[in-house]
């Protein structure tokens, strides 16, 4: 596996990540135990050094699971987890809280249930409009302090409020939603991450599933772990406008003998060298064909290819609901 530095003072990381979050939540059932814990594994095996997960992400679960998976190898991977969210007693996720106490709270309990001494890149998961970004990044910087974080990182936040965490504790990543057919951060991010120096870890690159051509037509997200039967850009409507999407990177990856996953990771990973995405994977054979990306050299031919074809086509609905949108600091 090749590597990255995230931004300029960064970790060197795998080039693909793991995003863990879609093993335990929010992408239908979770995934057994067992199976659950023979993928993250696996991804270890394969070269994988960056693992993704945060308390919200079941909530609790996921933190466990990642920490029992990589518990035996933990001096060779990076752990990335969040806090933001309030959580009552029914284990539900009832609001934003950065408050700096609770932040030491949510680390001291991550610690435990990823079963380690530190967390290597710790984001902030949303923004908390009542709490000054000056505290926030201040609480993390006497974490640092302590050595029970690493790095600091922020998830879906504006350029201003980037800017004010950077003057108190330097930011080494921010996580934004990027893909093919997410491409907001070019126009809100890229030069800020180039002017500070910070690394950008690309959440849903594959379109939560869509770019890698296995959501067929007729496919539904009925059950009541899967977040994208709220998402416009999966009814049925948008989805058979969008198979244009599909269409194209099917044939493209025909013609590289690859695949449209291998096709939409590789794209962005020649975007810019601190980008590194975090695909999920619920099968080794996930894992299989996304981690391959990173030998894929897409030419300069094949990238104007692909920036003229999806300047043709109309892609139909917001890619996430009204709710988590609303959540997002911009």
């Amino acid at each position: 596996m090749k590597s990255r530095t995230l931004g300029s003072n960064g970790p060197e990381v795998s080039a693909i990540g793991l995003g863990c979050m879609g093993l335990s939540f929010g992408l239908g059932p979770a995934t057994g135990h067992k199976e659950a814990l023979q993928v993250i594994r696996s991804a270890v095996d394969r070269g994988v050094t960056l693992f993704d997960t945060a308390e919200g992400y079941g909530p609790f679960v996921n933190e466990e699971l990642v920490g029992e998976a990589l518990m035996g190898v933990r001096n060779k991977v990076q752990i990335c987890t969040k806090f933001g969210f309030a959580i009552n007693e029914r284990n539900e996720l009832i609001g934003l809280d950065s408050r700096p106490k609770h932040i030491r709270e949510v680390v001291d309990a991550s610690l435990k249930r990823l079963r380690t001494d530190r967390i290597d890149l710790l984001y902030q998961h949303r923004v908390d409009p009542t709490v000054p970004m000056e505290d926030v990044a201040g609480a993390v910087a006497d974490l640092i302090a302590e050595g029970k974080v690493l790095h600091f990182g922020l998830s879906e936040a504006s350029e201003s409020s980037i800017r004010k965490a950077h003057a108190v504790q330097p930011v080494t990543a921010i996580q934004d939603h990027y893909s093919l057919w997410m491409r907001e951060p070019e126009h809100t991010k890229f030069s800020l991450c180039e002017e500070l120096g910070i690394g950008l870890v690309a959440w849903g690159p594959l379109g939560q599933g869509f770019l890698t051509g296995k959501i067929t037509r007729g496919m539904t997200f009925d059950d009541a772990n899967d977040l994208r039967k709220d998402f416009p850009r999966f009814t049925p409507e948008a989805m058979e406008a969008n198979f244009k999407v599909v269409e194209f990177l099917n044939d493209l990856a025909v013609r590289k003998a690859s695949s449209p996953a291998r096709i939409a990771l590789a794209w962005l990973l020649a975007q810019k060298p601190w980008i590194v995405p975090i695909p999920g994977g619920t099968k080794i054979e996930h894992l299989d064909d996304n981690l391959a990306a990173a030998d894929l050299e897409l030419t300069p031919d094949d990238l104007r290819e692909i920036e003229a074809a999806f300047s043709t086509i109309d892609i139909k609905g917001a890619p996430i609901s009204a709710a988590l949108d609303a959540a997002i600091d911009r």
